[in-house]
């Protein structure tokens, strides 16, 4: 069981590095595949060591659409099948393990034209056939157009013929990590974020040493292990490239944006599927956290800039092909904030190189190289247990680790003060005055995240901690110098 004394300081876990450089594992990425290898090793009693460039989740991890599902557009080929089935039984897994933070939602596909309900309607059938039920997940069923209305108010009514109705599961991404983050630690690995790798020494054959620095102060730290994961997600290439300047790409990146409007667009707690855009995707239109999340895109990105940002386009092909089921129309003016995340996309030769990365799956592969590095290529959120799982399976048959029994498909997830992050959150959107209350709170939140959530910057809280940088852009830019001024004194009490 994980308890507050289980949960180290950045400096004594700093500490630990320079006095036992030693490790069974050494995990290159924060995000939710680093974080769940660093769970998997470190629950099995393995010495862990787990390095981020910036905030954990800072890069794709927290910037999903915020489902944990077996991806419904790609039930159209059956190749990939097996990765919804593999999801479908990971979503299960995590409304075990994580409950607070995976809970079912009722997803709504409404229905303009009967052919498509039949169609669309078989297709979700063996969806649902594939998650096996169970954890609040009902069969997929038909409602005519009023019971579409009732559980979508503010849907276009004019030719509604009816709509399906299946479940899925909605999670908070950052959240999870920091769930991910303290369990990790909880059971002795060494996760530091703001730990940028900056070599990868060989002898030759194998990596022997791995050298990090710590953005904050400047210093190098050196550690050794069996075996070195890489997770770095659409930076995996360059990791690789650290040891072998003439390596091919394994991944590909995409871009999906999102926009976040107010909840009373679309007023229910069910979510609406638009099962085809434009462009031929599936478009959500979800609550969360009193707002409606709309998207994804698909853009092929040729560069991975750490924070990309939606295009003007993309803002408005959503609003566009949302508003071809809403009553009331969604302007840009009432766009509360938007964001966007590089999706690693797998890019093996038979996945077809010349196609557009909308045609990739998000499956995913270890590929081991170099003897000792193991890199972990595309993926998404619903897999990362399931990958984890998978490296540390590889290493075990290249003879890199002792071979133990994985534990992560039963082990609750660490969670600490989820519903007083919540009620904060909150109350933060709510009042436009910081009282002496509300503001005894937020000091207190602050405290909390720096020194048990591991966050150090005004922007790690209010982004990723208290989830408000995704749900209102401008609240959060006024509260920037509130945080960072609390920050810096909780920070100089404690490292």
């Amino acid at each position: 069981m994980i308890s507050k004394a289980n949960i180290p300081t950045r400096r004594q876990m700093l500490d630990a590095l320079s006095a036992e450089p030693e490790f069974d594992v050494v995990v290159i990425g924060g995000g939710a595949t680093g974080l769940g290898v660093a769970v998997d090793a470190a629950s099995r009693g393995l010495r862990v060591a787990l390095f981020e460039k910036n905030d954990f989740a800072s890069g794709t991890s927290s910037k999903s659409t915020k489902l944990i599902h077996g991806g419904v557009r790609y039930l159209a080929n059956p190749r990939n099948w097996g990765l919804i089935r593999e999801a479908l039984v990971e979503r299960r897994t995590l409304l075990t393990n994580a409950p607070e933070l995976v809970q079912p939602r009722q997803f709504v596909v409404p229905c303009y034209s009967r052919l498509k309900a039949f169609w669309y309607g078989a297709g979700l059938s063996l969806y649902s056939m594939f998650s096996g039920g169970g954890r609040g997940m009902g069969p997929v069923r038909y409602v005519d157009a009023l019971g579409a209305v009732a559980m979508l108010p503010g849907l276009q009514r004019k030719k509604l013929k009816g709509a399906l109705c299946y479940s899925d599961a909605q999670f908070d991404d950052a959240g999870l990590a920091v769930a991910l983050y303290q369990t990790a630690v909880g059971y002795g690995a060494k996760v530091l974020n703001y730990m940028p790798v900056e070599e990868m020494l060989t002898d030759g054959r194998k990596v022997t040493e791995c050298v990090a620095r710590d953005s904050e102060t400047g210093e190098r730290y050196t550690v050794r292990a069996r075996a070195y994961i890489n997770c770095a997600g659409v930076w995996v290439d360059t990791i690789r490239r650290m040891v072998d300047v003439e390596v091919g790409n394994l991944v590909r990146v995409s871009r999906g944006s999102h926009v976040v409007v107010d909840g009373s667009f679309l007023p229910t707690e069910n979510a609406m599927v638009v099962p085809k855009t434009s462009d031929g995707r599936v478009l959500f239109c979800i609550p969360w956290q009193g707002r409606t999340l709309i998207g994804t895109t698909d853009i092929e990105q040729g560069q991975a800039p750490f924070d990309p940002q939606p295009s003007s386009e993309e803002i408005d092909f959503m609003i566009e092909n949302a508003n071809r089921y809403l009553t009331r129309r969604i302007r840009r003016g009432d766009v509360r904030a938007s964001f966007a995340g590089l999706r690693p996309l797998f890019a093996a030769r038979k996945a077809g190189l010349n196609e557009g990365t909308a045609k990739l799956s998000r499956g995913y592969a270890v590929v081991p190289e170099f003897k000792n590095l193991l890199t972990v290529a595309g993926g998404k959120w619903t897999s990362y247990r399931a990958m984890a799982e998978s490296a540390l399976a590889t290493a075990q048959q290249l003879e890199l680790l002792q071979r133990s029994g994985c534990r992560t498909r039963s082990l609750p997830l660490v969670m600490e003060n989820r519903a007083e992050a919540m009620a904060l959150q909150q109350a933060l959107l709510k009042s436009p005055v910081i009282d002496q209350q509300l503001g005894a709170r937020l000091l207190a939140f602050v405290r909390l995240a720096a020194t048990r959530m591991g966050a150090r910057t005004a922007q790690d809280v209010l982004h990723r901690r208290l989830r408000l940088g995704q749900l209102d852009a401008v609240r959060t830019q006024a509260l920037m110098p509130v945080v960072e001024e609390m920050l810096a004194r909780v920070l100089e009490k404690k490292a």
